[in-house]
């Protein structure tokens, strides 16, 4: 190819904003965009055009978005870019009145324009002067094909969407209106999808949804994600099989069971709990109930002494009084989780919650999370130091260029052909998913990422563990 047409090449580059779920998303477009013959690159102020996949769940991810799409239309305004293309969560939930808030955006396309993006960006390409070449679209009705993704995630670790949407009710949820109600993917189509993240060199994959438990009943089908763990279990190449986003009132007896006996599935659930005041949880038109909540987390420890528990809380919900709160702290102060997350309430236009009476002020709001978030990180603390000492099975993720001095600390690595012998690496044990919890930071590590290692836990840094392999 000549030096001419290399240049003509279009290069694009993708900002992936928000969940799991858009992860996903962004990596499909990855490989359709470069199955298009666009040269994609990771340098957003060297790309042609860039693609935005936004947010759109809360105030926050929405304000994220909002500056990345305003610095991207900076850079065409000086001439880096050509084109601004706006795709994802807030795409959907805001559609035209986006060119309202942002001026300068090219195009901008709901979540069912996901799998065209390559001919959307050559459409946007040829307009000319300020016409829009939006593509907007209704509530999906599909769950659309995964297979064939462009990793963001290390090869050795990858998300598996098993469906879309949500048909809870959540009186402070925005996800029903943007993507829809919820839909199980075909078995067949996860399973080869699973295949093919394996065969590629994935040995752990974090199984996600909306509502993961729920999988399989929109369909008729009793049980479907305990019946979908027993084929992915039977995929040779995987060793970690991850659940998330499991609702509490949906985890039963037979999934408790299932995940027991699994060898493949870790011991952790994250299960989003909201609250644990009985009222509040009706007025966030929640399923779970305190008794059961606290049945069910000695049904877990019963069953799995080692398991790792995961939540989210919300505070400053409509009506929180000091009482109701105080009960949240000390429920999560007797429950111990693992880990957790506390996000204060936003009034979500649409929803339901955003026009009850009572709305909390923002400084108590704050006050609060930050009440939870001291209570959790004196139980996450006290947890850490409970592990020294101990021994623990870690994937290697990454590898730092450190190496080791005589006191434990790191320094930068000389630059050599082979790698030092003792090295810095980062991992995670099975109690830790990738992206959302802690980490472990391993010393005198001798192996290479996306391998499993044996370590001993031998002190804390912040909510890390500092761990060091040892053979065996």
């Amino acid at each position: 190819m000549s030096k001419r047409k290399k240049q003509q090449i279009t290069t694009v580059g993708m900002v992936a904003l928000g969940c799991a779920k858009n992860i996903v998303d962004s990596e499909k477009m990855l490989a359709i965009i470069g199955q298009a013959g666009f040269a994609v690159t990771g340098q957003i102020d060297q790309a042609d055009v860039v693609v935005i996949n936004t947010c759109g769940f809360i105030a926050p991810a929405r304000d994220e978005a909002i500056e990345e799409i305003r610095q991207a239309v900076e850079l065409k305004r000086i001439g880096q870019a050509q084109r601004v293309i706006v795709v994802g969560c807030l795409a959907q939930r805001m559609g035209r009145a986006l060119h309202d808030e942002v001026k300068g955006i090219d195009a901008i396309v709901g979540l069912d324009g996901r799998d065209n993006i390559g001919r959307i960006i050559r459409d946007t390409l040829r307009l000319k002067g300020k016409q829009s070449g939006d593509y907007l679209y209704g509530v999906s009705v599909k769950c659309s094909d995964d297979r064939g993704r462009l990793l963001i995630t290390p090869g050795h670790w990858a998300y598996l969407r098993i469906s879309e949407g949500c048909d809870r009710k959540c009186a402070f949820c925005t996800i029903p209106t943007i993507r829809g109600a919820f839909r199980s993917k075909d078995e067949d189509m996860v399973i080869a999808e699973a295949q093919e993240l394996a065969a590629s060199g994935a040995v752990e994959l974090s199984i996600i949804a909306q509502d993961s438990n729920y999988y399989g009943a929109d369909r008729g089908i009793r049980d479907g994600l305990s019946g979908l763990i027993g084929r992915l279990e039977k995929i040779e190449q995987l060793r970690w099989i991850r659940l998330m986003y499991l609702y509490p009132a949906g985890i039963d007896e037979r999934l408790i069971e299932t995940i027991a006996a699994s060898e493949k599935v870790v011991n952790y659930i994250d299960m989003p709990i909201q609250h644990i005041n009985d009222h509040i949880l009706r007025e966030m038109r929640r399923a779970d109930r305190k008794d059961r909540t606290v049945s069910l987390i000695d049904k877990l420890r019963t069953a799995m002494p080692d398991v790792t528990l995961r939540t989210t809380v919300i505070v400053g919900f409509p009506g929180e009084t000091d009482g109701q709160f105080e009960e949240l702290v000390d429920f999560i102060r007797w429950a111990k989780f693992d880990a957790l997350g506390c996000f204060t309430f936003y009034p979500e236009s649409g929803t339901a919650a955003a026009d009850m009476p009572g709305q909390i002020p923002d400084q108590v709001k704050q006050q609060r999370a930050e009440a939870v978030m001291l209570a959790q990180q004196q139980i996450a603390f006290e947890k850490g130091r409970q592990r020294i000492g101990r021994e623990l099975v870690c994937l290697v993720d990454e590898m730092d260029d450190d190496e080791i001095n005589d006191d434990g600390t790191a320094t930068a690595a000389a630059a050599t052909e082979a790698r030092p012998a003792a090295t810095m690496a980062t991992g995670r044990h099975y109690g830790q998913a990738p992206h959302i919890d802690s980490i472990c930071r391993i010393y005198n590590c001798r192996a290479t990422e996306g391998e499993f290692i044996n370590c001993r836990v031998t002190g804390m840094q912040d909510y890390d563990l500092l761990v060091e392999q040892i053979d065996g």
